[in-house]
């Protein structure tokens, strides 16, 4: 074999690889695995209202949590450039570090690390995340 051919087989298999690398991103996977009892409050920003929430009761942590948990998030394209939302989340653990941030833009649509993210299955369950902010 070449030396010339050996280099292109490289670079090609190379190219190959990150392609195979980054389609994995996109396999549809949980975004959110925490136990709801190491989270200490949730701070929600409501983005139409512009008024900031703090969750700390135990029920609606566990509510919220839990239905995060179980959504399944399918990647989607690059969310640099795209302004407004409709909720913040940012989930802090016991220590009061931040734990994790996203916002949800719908029951199908959350911005993740700078992606979009959908849910086949419209089942975030935004209208809880609503009720919170009208009981006051």
């Amino acid at each position: 074999m070449t030396k010339k051919r050996k280099t292109v087989l490289l670079v090609l298999t190379a190219c190959v690889l990150f392609g195979l690398l980054y389609a994995i991103t996109y396999i549809p996977r949980k975004l959110i695995t925490i136990e709801p009892e190491s989270v200490s409050r949730i701070e929600i920003f409501d983005g139409t209202r512009g008024e900031l929430l703090t969750v700390t009761a135990a029920e609606e942590l566990n509510h919220i949590i839990g239905n995060l948990n179980r959504v399944t998030f399918q990647k989607g394209k690059c969310s640099f450039g795209y302004m407004g939302y409709r909720y913040r989340l940012t989930i802090y653990n016991q220590k009061g570090t931040e734990r994790q941030s996203l916002i949800i833009n719908s029951s199908d649509l959350i911005r993740y690390r700078s992606f979009f993210y959908t849910d086949k299955e419209n089942s975030i369950d935004i209208d809880y995340i609503s009720s919170l902010f009208d009981r006051d």
